[in-house]
């Protein structure tokens, strides 16, 4: 399979399609014929929990930081957590100990409280 590079103008005016040929052949794929197909793809490799979990706390910050409209640089300055720290936790890389998820949940229910609390 030939990978074709596009510009996202490109992709938008003419997205990818499935042909009725290939649309048939996949509804006919079996559960059991899905999941042997998905476990030998080499480019995509079965997640274990660790990864998830690392992602979902991942997601739960960057939902955070978006709710109250900063960029992860404003958000690290504004509660005083390292930069790079916060792009780790973002993208997965390493998943916040109790305390930092504790932080974090003070955070998303009373971020007035803790820029308050920080500033005295």
């Amino acid at each position: 399979m030939t990978t074709t590079r596009k510009t996202l103008a490109e992709a938008k005016a003419k997205p990818f399609a499935f042909s009725t040929k290939a649309k048939a052949r996949l509804a006919a794929l079996s559960d059991a014929e899905i999941e042997q197909a998905a476990a030998s793809d080499l480019d995509n490799p079965a997640l274990g929990d660790d990864i998830l979990a690392a992602a979902v706390l991942g997601r739960r910050v960057r939902l955070a930081r978006k709710r109250l409209g900063l960029s992860q640089s404003r958000f690290a300055e504004r509660f005083r957590i390292p930069v790079a720290t916060l792009r780790d936790w973002e993208q997965g890389r390493h998943k916040p100990d109790a305390t930092a998820l504790a932080y974090l949940t003070v955070i998303e229910r009373a971020p007035d409280a803790v820029e308050r609390a920080l500033k005295e």
